[in-house]
């Protein structure tokens, strides 16, 4: 029996932009024989599953998609909060919060490789994060609701630009390093000898900067201060670019950064692997031109595309600007906008997502570009799943982006309607539909 509650149980929680802070775990840094005893025997599967030839083919297969040097598809599900459904946590070995974190990890990858089967590479690698806080952007950030992944509110903490803009401040990271050290310890400890060990810390999912301002002002003050409030927007805008980029100038000049180039999740949909970064002359010290970065801006999705070139597209230039490759969108459509997104630096991956006319895909992304293309989660929700339904969400995919270079992407999937197979059989029938259509 867990020590701790599901709703508080770290393994159970979305971790697509990397493991919940050690901080947040209050583990002991020491693991059970039991406890180690399992993790070895994960990683040892692990280890195996990273020698079959298949996973060789399917690294080939990404690096000469990201380089857009094939049109064969790629095909990738993360379930996100589905895998509590996948992998129930009473199941799971350990104990300790950190135990139950790693375990989790191991066996995702093992259910991707024998379970799943869609085109993630699974690897010999373990990856150690930092133990780290950060003191955020000075105000005191909340929201109403939100229990179990769901909807919720955010509390309005800039309410008034005059009173308030003052008390914000860049956020500051802070290495414990004696944290640090012992998690890297704890790591060589379980899986010296089976896998390899990298420190490796994602220090963001997106830096498109509209997430922070409407978690700072709420989203209706959000998108209302384009009209009412336009300086102030771009005053705002421009607060949180500097804040990213005095973020990533500690990173780099720390030595904190590692490669996202390999079997690291880049963008909203797709993997790292390329053989165009990092850049000639490498010598092991990770810059930010050396990694794929990332911005999008799902919250102004309702906004007019002119307001978007006129209000984000500058900072997310500047932020764009400062990465070797890079990726665009989440679940906003692209192509309203395209003729701005098309104007980011070294742009490589566009989000597709189920909101956007897929039939552009040939025309406005050709093979310049990878269409990470999201058909809907809805129909995976259901308990029983309507493949019929199914079948013609990806044949239509398939169907309207051929000609284009394609990663079909299936993710945000709050719920399998408690049944796994919902999950497998997504990616027999979208495997199916490409086979027939290409």
């Amino acid at each position: 029996m867990a020590l701790i509650a599901q709703a508080e149980d770290p393994a159970t929680m979305q971790t697509a932009a990397g493991y919940p802070e050690v901080k947040s775990m209050a583990t002991a840094f020491r693991f059970s024989q039991k406890e180690t005893d399992c993790l070895r025997r994960l990683g040892v599967q692990v280890a195996e599953i990273s020698l079959r030839p298949d996973m060789a083919k399917k690294k080939a297969l990404w690096t000469a998609h990201n380089d857009l040097k094939t049109t064969d598809p790629v095909v990738f599900i993360d379930p996100e909060n589905g895998w509590n459904e996948i992998i129930d946590a009473k199941s799971l070995v350990g104990e300790d919060p950190l135990a139950r974190v790693w375990e989790m990890s191991l066996r995702k990858q093992i259910f991707w490789a024998d379970g799943m089967k869609d085109d993630k590479v699974i690897e010999d690698y373990f990856d150690v994060p930092y133990s780290y806080s950060d003191d955020g952007w000075g105000l005191e950030l909340g929201k109403v609701g939100g229990g179990n992944g769901g909807a919720y509110k955010v509390v309005q903490a800039l309410k008034d630009y005059d009173l308030d803009f003052g008390k914000i401040h860049y956020p500051g990271i802070t290495i414990d390093w004696e944290q640090s050290r012992k998690l890297m310890e704890l790591a060589h400890t379980t899986f010296d000898g089976i896998l390899k060990i990298r420190r490796k810390n994602t220090w963001w999912w997106t830096l498109g900067m509209c997430w922070d301002f409407v978690n700072i002002r709420g989203l209706e003050d959000f998108m209302v201060d384009i009209i009412a409030e336009p300086e102030n927007f771009h005053r705002m805008m421009n607060l949180l670019c500097e804040g990213k980029l005095k973020m990533l100038d500690f990173l780099e000049q720390n030595e904190l950064l590692a490669l996202n180039t390999g079997g690291t999740y880049v963008g909203s949909g797709g993997f790292g692997f390329t053989e165009q970064l990092p850049r000639p002359g490498y010598d092991g010290y990770v810059t930010t031109m050396d990694m794929w970065g990332f911005v999008d801006s799902q919250e102004t999705v309702r906004v007019n595309p002119d307001q978007y070139g006129e209000f984000i597209l500058p900072y997310h230039k500047r932020i764009a600007g400062r990465f070797g490759l890079n990726c665009y969108g989440c679940c906003e459509p692209y192509e309203p906008r395209w003729k701005y997104v098309k104007q980011l630096p070294r742009l490589r991956r566009v989000s597709v997502s189920p909101w956007a006319d897929w039939s552009t895909v040939p025309e406005k992304l050709g093979k310049n570009y990878i269409a990470s293309v999201k058909p809907m989660p809805t129909p995976l929700a259901m308990e029983v799943m309507d493949e019929d339904a199914v079948r013609q969400d990806c044949r239509r995919a398939v169907e309207q982006t051929k000609g284009g270079i394609c990663e079909f992407i299936m993710k945000d999937n709050n719920t399998l309607g408690k049944n796994p197979r919902n999950a497998t059989r997504w990616v027999e029938i979208m495997r199916e539909e490409i086979e027939r259509a290409y």
